[in-house]
């Protein structure tokens, strides 16, 4: 019980006071580090999942950036894989645990390894 409401005020917090584009249908670990330096360029379409300690990022102080990053639409991003700053994942793409994803992902796509390597999603 403790968990589900801790999940639910993390999503309050998330959307209304710091102004993250998370869909309420997400689904989110309390262990995900969502980047809060941007938090305005979040975006999280709906059936998004993210697992424990996968990290999003939206910023990069060495180069002074802070840019949207765009999950679609029931990816999977599995734990700690990391998904950089700017980058737009595609509806329906999964990203294996460890990745560490460094480009644009098309939709129905797959990424594993570091850094990661991207290729269609067989059926």
């Amino acid at each position: 019980m403790f968990n589900a409401l801790h999940s639910r005020f993390q999503r309050l917090i998330q959307t209304a006071v710091w102004g993250m584009d998370i869909h309420p249908s997400a689904r989110i670990a309390t262990t995900a580090l969502i980047d809060r330096t941007w938090p305005r360029g979040v975006h999280i379409e709906a059936g998004c999942v993210i697992e424990d300690h996968a990290v999003v990022l939206t910023h990069d102080m060495t180069r002074g950036l802070h840019v949207d990053t765009r999950l679609g639409a029931r990816s999977h991003l599995g734990a700690r894989c990391i998904v950089m700053p700017g980058l737009t994942i595609g509806a329906d793409c999964v990203i294996a645990p460890g990745a560490v994803v460094t480009k644009d992902m098309p939709p129905h796509s797959y990424a594993i390894g570091n850094p990661a390597n991207v290729s269609p999603r067989e059926a």
